[in-house]
């Protein structure tokens, strides 16, 4: 019989795991037993010996263990089976008439390690656990059995593997690599895996689109860092009269093009800009140029705690030049991505934006990331979008 392999914590070094942390990270180990190997399973024990669960071990991580269970695992698929189609099931009772969501995020659907977004029948992966790489035949199994899935690859942010010491590459698992149509329940968008961001489209933001519909009847709208348009076509959906896209990315603007014809808009209601946002906001405010609504939504400026400080400078510049470009009793639409930066501080900028461009601003509505973005209280790494809309005066 095979010795079991196992964790034993330093004193106290358990605390934050009971209060609904799910890592150990490397200094808080006093030894193991059974020389597991990386991304095995290994039971979890304290300073006293009591069993507090199991998960994945990785001696090469700093996050040394990503916990899994409370209990014993005798069936690896079959935990995953029943945490996969819990997750499942929560997205279904949000969105019962979307096939296209954020299905796994990772700790937060108590897999860890690894996020799944599902495009209709094809699955996107981003594997940053050395567990969920050694296992992912069993989860891409699940994916086919249970969900019907036609399609299963990769799309991964290097950076996040190099920490966990595990291969910079992508790989098709099952089918191929082609392009889908989705909806976000009103708004049909076009995903070409190969050339677009992270795993083809923001879900994040699927709730705040919807809620700018709120204030864009017959109103001016300046979408900046558009993407693939989803902010401006639910502006367009509501009743604005104009919109503006804005990003740097000539392939985003002619995905939104793609994407206004493929929901029959009207293009006479918009224009088309490419063009670094910071270098075309300043333009607009020398042509003194207005809109009644602004929408600014970054790529995240603060990639780590070193670059925070550089990154507040950041987001405080962008809302200046925003607010200037805002008609009386308008509104500043904005968002912040960076985990680093709290919401506090995110708010502090924007705040600290307003005094310094003499505009009066009122806090209308504050939200996170989309209903399939679920998250972790005593895990504040499962929170890092920030959504704000300001009244302007």
């Amino acid at each position: 019989m095979s010795e079991t392999k196992k964790i034993i914590l330093k004193k106290n070094e358990d605390n934050r795991l009971r209060k609904g942390h799910l890592w150990i990270f490397s200094n808080e180990i006093f030894k193991t037993e059974g020389n597991p190997e990386n991304g095995e399973l290994v039971e979890l024990y304290n300073s006293k010996d009591e069993f507090l669960g199991t998960g994945f071990y990785n001696k090469n991580s700093l996050i040394s263990f990503r916990f899994l269970s409370k209990n014993k695992i005798e069936n690896l698929k079959e935990e995953f089976r029943k945490k996969v189609l819990s997750a499942y099931n929560l997205r279904k009772e949000f969105y019962p008439e979307r096939n296209s969501f954020r299905l796994i995020f990772s700790e937060s659907d108590f897999m860890p390690g690894i996020i799944i977004d599902k495009y209709n029948q094809t699955f996107v992966l981003q594997i940053y656990s050395y567990g969920m790489q050694k296992n992912i035949d069993l989860i891409n199994e699940i994916l086919k059995e249970d969900l019907n899935a036609e399609n299963i690859f990769s799309k991964n942010e290097n950076y996040f593997r190099m920490l966990e010491g595990l291969p910079q590459q992508d790989e098709i698992y099952f089918g191929e690599m082609k392009t889908e149509f989705i909806d976000d329940g009103k708004i049909k968008y076009k995903i070409d895996f190969e050339k677009s961001h992270k795993t083809g489209f923001y879900f994040d933001q699927a709730d705040n689109r919807n809620f700018v519909e709120k204030i864009c009847k017959d109103k001016t709208f300046l979408d900046a860092f558009c993407n693939s348009g989803g902010f401006g076509f639910h502006a367009i959906k509501s009743g604005a009269s104009k919109v503006q896209f804005v990003d740097a990315s000539s392939f985003e603007i002619e995905n939104v093009k793609t994407n206004l014809a493929l929901n029959d808009f009207e293009i006479s209601k918009c224009e088309f800009i490419t063009e670094d946002v910071f270098d075309h906001f300043e333009k607009l405010i020398n042509q003194k140029i207005k809109f009644d609504i602004v929408n600014v939504d970054p790529p995240a400026f603060a990639k780590n705690k070193k670059s925070l400080p550089q990154a507040k400078k950041g987001y405080e510049k962008l809302n200046r030049q925003a607010l200037q470009l805002i008609n009386e009793n308008g509104y500043l639409v904005t968002s912040s991505c960076s985990f680093h930066l709290s919401q506090s501080e995110f708010l502090d900028a924007v705040n600290s934006a307003a005094v310094k461009s003499k505009r009066q601003i009122q806090l209308i509505h504050f939200n996170e990331a989309s209903l399939d973005h679920p998250k972790i209280l005593a895990m504040p790494e499962t929170s890092y979008l920030k959504f704000a809309v300001f009244k302007v005066y």
